[in-house]
């Protein structure tokens, strides 16, 4: 009898460890928003500066506190007004680009869940543009990092160190029981 208390402490255990790495691989809910496309698209080659640039997200976005910078090859700012939401998008307005070369579209928005979402994307500009640059690029100004949810680094640690003390404990029983 007490056999069998022993071997359902063992597949208790494994029941425990197995929900815990599926809980731990799965993630979180895909509830936060993302960037499925940009006007100009990303890493695309244009002549001249179209009037706006766009994001387009996969969910609607909250208004509050979102952020659109365009960054120029000369490091100056060429939006010329704040962020704009309508449903899933967003964009700024451009009063024409200067210098060839990549533009940095560097964006902070507010996910429909309340999450922030950051990012950048990408544009080159072929042909010298005739507009007018905004404020210089503060020496401090960091361009938002790519907002991701990955798999954490932590969650292979929990998983490897239970699988160790499952094994531990499994290989402790087996020995305890050999023994008798």
């Amino acid at each position: 009898m007490f056999g069998f208390l022993k071997r359902s402490a063992v597949v208790a255990a494994v029941v425990a460890f197995a929900a815990l790495a599926a809980g731990l691989v799965a993630g979180p809910a895909a509830a936060h928003s993302a960037l499925t496309g940009a006007s100009p698209e990303k890493g695309a080659s244009i002549e001249t500066a179209p009037d706006k640039v766009t994001l387009t997200f996969n969910e609607d976005l909250q208004p509050a506190f979102a952020t659109i910078k365009v960054v120029g090859p000369d490091n100056h700012f060429w939006q010329t007004s704040e962020p704009v939401i309508d449903g899933r998008t967003a964009s700024v307005s451009l009063s024409g680009l200067g210098p060839v070369g990549t533009y940095q579209v560097n964006y902070r928005v507010t996910s429909a869940d309340g999450h922030p979402v950051s990012g950048q994307t990408t544009f080159t500009l072929t042909k010298a543009g005739t507009g007018t640059p905004g404020e210089a690029v503060p020496a401090d100004y960091q361009a938002p990092e790519e907002s991701g949810h990955g798999f954490p680094v932590w969650g292979v640690v929990l998983i490897i160190a239970a699988a160790v003390l499952l094994i531990g404990g499994v290989v402790a029983f087996t020995l305890i029981k050999r023994r008798r």
